[in-house]
């Protein structure tokens, strides 16, 4: 069975050789952690965002989308608080000079302890077949209870170290670990430090007159600042909610694990403005309509869960991550946090402008609280194409790489092939097309054997095949396959139409979210 860091190696390969991603400036030797959406990748990425927006906006009749500037007032971000407590905590090792965040070490060393709960779980599943309870054998088992116990424990060190900001403990903590350097096997630490993350830049013509300014951290304080001409031009009523999706900027010191924590990402967020003292409830309906949404994809329940913070931010007064399984274990995929007042009161502080919300059921005027939700576009790429990437063994003793997409999210929905080059068969493959691509991204493909086109466009992703030969002349009918199962069937060109649109309409998709 291949490792975690060979799955993840896959991952990454296929990424490349597929089309979905690229090293940024290759050419020049790159830039690490900064990287290119390929042409594949680049439509992976908006059906994605499509898919978050249409659920998010489009189907949530009392929430709107704003699209903010990257460059904001400096003064934004001192009242944010991204000035004074934007950090991440840092750890040198001594002898190979790697740098690392302190915090991920920790909670690596527990995630390699949930990998030995569930090789636990797997060797009970198989022992007891049918019969197997996965909650009791977890609730009763005297070994995976002692391990979870030691998670628990170490992460609610870890948690209240940082919020004590007790540096030297979270030192103390990784010592009595034993954790080593994953590059050089050292336990030689130098000690823990804070290292703002935000990136400086400036604006304006000359140096002398230049502003300091900052690229965005997060796109949240866009909606903030723009709360009151949003309501007020829109005539929102109390509880509604602002989306946006963009570029923000971190200068992650230790960024890793390719597309998973980058310096350039883009976020899909929506601030939810409620009613004081709203905040439980509304928090747990979010918490439960975001995991909806991402269950509608068809990824398998197994790979999320929800983690409650043991350490609010300074914002906060609730907060969870729906983390998925990535090749490198469970992690945060997207945050849902009750943000209290705390946003608007403080820009309003700042600024010296109300951000209040008159209310005329109660004729006053209050500041709204926040439930936000915020998901990472690119970890959701990498959510989606890691669990997609699948090895398959075949009757007849072969193998197959095979993406399985979401075909709602894949970026090519059909690919049409000739079974020749010749005899009008081409002419009749890009007559098919012609008609298809007002719907659908389709492509031509009329190179090599089809048994070898069938497997290209199975590690691509495409979910449909359709081959035109000599037959096609003649009755107007194609073989159509499907990538998932591999089933071939003869259908009329005139109902290729309605096959596709059945497997990849976002609609019949998001609909799932109300059977979950």
């Amino acid at each position: 069975m291949a490792s975690q860091e060979d799955l993840f190696k896959k991952v990454i390969s296929h990424a490349k050789e597929y089309g979905y991603v690229f090293q940024s400036s290759e050419i020049y030797d790159g830039l690490s952690a900064v990287y290119d959406y390929a042409q594949n990748g680049a439509e992976l990425k908006k059906n994605i965002r499509e898919y978050w927006w249409k659920a998010m906006v489009q189907l949530n009749e009392n929430i709107v989308g704003i699209d903010a500037a990257i460059f904001m007032h400096p003064t934004t971000w001192k009242a944010s608080g991204h000035v004074d407590a934007f950090n991440d905590p840092l750890i040198d090792n001594k002898d190979s000079k790697k740098r690392y965040r302190a915090d991920v070490l920790v909670e690596d060393y527990t995630a390699k302890i949930e990998t030995k709960i569930e090789r636990e779980v797997k060797k009970a599943a198989k022992r007891f077949g049918d019969a197997f309870n996965k909650e009791e054998f977890l609730a009763t088992n005297q070994r995976v209870k002692d391990y979870q116990e030691k998670i628990d424990t170490i992460l609610k060190r870890l948690g209240q170290s940082l919020e004590n900001e007790d540096l030297a403990d979270v030192k103390k903590l990784i010592e009595e670990l034993e954790i080593a350097c994953p590059m050089s096997g050292s336990k030689n630490w130098t000690d823990v430090k804070q290292f703002n993350l935000m990136f400086g830049t400036k604006l304006g013509a000359s140096a002398d007159s230049a502003m300091d300014l900052y690229l965005r951290p997060e796109t949240a304080q866009g909606i903030f600042v723009n709360f009151l001409n949003v309501q007020k031009t829109g005539r929102l009523k109390i509880p509604f909610g602002i989306a946006q999706t963009g570029k923000a900027f971190r200068n992650e010191i230790v960024a890793r694990q390719f597309i998973f924590r980058m310096r350039e990402f883009e976020q899909m967020e929506m601030q939810f403005f409620i009613k004081p003292g709203t905040q439980s409830d509304w928090y747990e309906y979010w918490k439960e309509h975001r995991m909806k949404w991402h269950l509608s994809l068809g990824m398998g329940a197994d790979n999320y869960r929800f983690h409650d913070h043991e350490k609010l931010a300074h914002y906060a007064d609730a907060a969870a991550d729906i983390e998925f399984r990535f090749p490198f274990g469970f992690k945060e995929l997207e945050g849902i946090h009750s943000r209290t007042d705390f946003d608007l009161s403080k820009h309003q502080e700042f600024s010296g402008k109300k951000l209040q919300y008159f209310d005329t059921d109660e004729s006053k005027n209050y500041v709204p609280c926040v439930v936000e939700t915020s998901i990472g576009l690119d970890r959701m790429f990498l959510a989606v194409f890691s669990n997609s990437l699948q090895e398959e063994e075949l009757e007849n003793g072969t193998t197959r790489t095979v993406l399985k997409l979401p075909a709602v999210l894949a970026p090519t929905k059909a690919a049409v092939f000739p079974l020749v080059k010749k005899d009008g068969l081409p002419e009749l493959a890009h007559e098919i097309i012609d008609d298809l691509k007002w719907d659908f991204n389709v492509i031509y493909d009329q190179k090599d054997a089809v048994g070898r086109r069938y497997r290209r466009q199975d590690a691509n992703g495409t979910p449909f095949c359709i081959t035109v030969d000599h037959q096609s002349l003649e009755d107007q009918t194609v073989t159509i396959r499907h990538r998932d199962t591999m089933q071939q069937q003869r259908v009329a060109i005139s109902e290729l139409k309605g096959i596709i649109h059945k497997e990849v309409d976002m609609k019949s998709w998001l609909m799932r979210m109300n059977q979950v």
